[in-house]
């Protein structure tokens, strides 16, 4: 999960690579580090100026692969528990402070993954 790691102009050269060099400032502008990847879908894009269909598409579908995740299903209530022990650390990874600098994924395994 050497992504974590990246800074907004890590990931802002990563979606060059992507072949879409046209949103690098779109990531720096927004401050998009890899730890804030997990908030980079077709709903918070627009937002940050991308707004062409085809292109969030292929980039949330990046993203995804990147994190090793998987879409959420659109039906699935909010009320239940995160299904994905990958999700929940990376939503956790994405915060600020000393706790979530420390974390690391064994250790959020170890200790029941999110499900206590």
């Amino acid at each position: 999960m050497e992504f974590l790691d990246w800074s907004c102009h890590d990931v802002a050269s990563w979606i060059q690579s992507l072949g879409y060099p046209q949103y690098k400032e779109c990531f720096t502008d927004n401050f998009i580090t890899g730890r804030k990847l997990i908030f980079v879908n077709c709903s918070y894009l627009p937002r940050m100026g991308i707004t062409d269909f085809n292109d969030m598409r292929v980039i949330s579908a990046h993203v995804r692969v990147l994190l090793g995740t998987s879409e959420a299903p659109w039906n699935r209530s909010l009320a239940l528990p995160p299904r994905d022990p990958t999700g929940t650390f990376l939503e956790l990874k994405s915060r600020t402070g000393p706790r979530a600098d420390a974390l690391t994924y064994e250790h959020f395994l170890s200790d029941g993954g999110g499900h206590r």
